[in-house]
């Protein structure tokens, strides 16, 4: 897997460039992002620009899961001469002194062999993994058992609350019943009912008239 950067009209010569690219051609991704680093140069930040770019092309183009940053090494590194912009100072005495502004492109090859892809078969179930404990699944079966007994164990308690209060209902039933037999049974049929007893005053006044 190759991938590459490019970065044109640099503002820096090609001369001051090159320099810079020798200490990092052949060598890894990392080892040579640690040395421009620590390189204290302005060529080394553009270089390690555009070392970046190409190693994310690189990545891009795979992905990350089969092509990783260690993978990856330099392949090449080209500096080539931009053209030079000229420009002029002027001095005493009518002299004119010519300036040139030198510019460069840049271009970072990288490789890097991504891990190959195992072909998946259609048609075909993956084998089990074999449990090295057997009894693996008892600890699920356990637990559901706890529920169970846990559920019953709570339908069992409402029941007797339930059974408690409709107990507590018919006694006092009972009792009202019981009472109002009581009252009843003084009013039996056959039984003579206690007469009230006739006013004496009544029976005088009838004597003596």
């Amino acid at each position: 897997m190759q991938a590459r950067a490019r970065v044109r009209y640099l503002g820096v010569s090609p001369k001051k460039m090159r320099q810079v690219a020798d200490l990092i051609k052949g060598k890894p991704l990392e080892e040579a992002m640690n040395i421009l680093n620590f390189t204290p140069k302005v060529a080394a930040h553009h270089m390690a620009k555009t070392l970046k770019a190409a190693a994310a092309n690189a990545i891009a183009g795979v992905g990350t899961a089969k092509l990783k940053v260690e993978d990856l090494s330099i392949r090449r590194v080209v500096v080539d001469a931009a053209p030079t912009a000229k420009r002029v100072r002027f001095q005493s005495m009518g002299r004119v002194f010519r300036i040139r502004k030198r510019f460069c492109h840049v271009t970072v090859e990288v490789e890097g062999e991504p891990e190959p892809e195992t072909p998946k078969r259609r048609g075909q179930r993956r084998p089990k993994k074999e449990t090295k404990d057997t009894g693996a699944a008892e600890p699920k079966a356990q637990k559901t058992v706890a529920r169970r007994k846990t559920r019953a164990k709570a339908r069992t308690k409402a029941e007797g609350e339930e059974e408690a209060i409709e107990e507590a209902k018919p006694r006092a039933e009972v009792d009202v019943d019981a009472g109002e037999e009581t009252g009843a049974m003084s009013e039996k049929p056959g039984v003579p009912k206690e007469t009230a007893a006739p006013d004496r005053s009544e029976s005088e006044k009838k004597k003596n008239e």
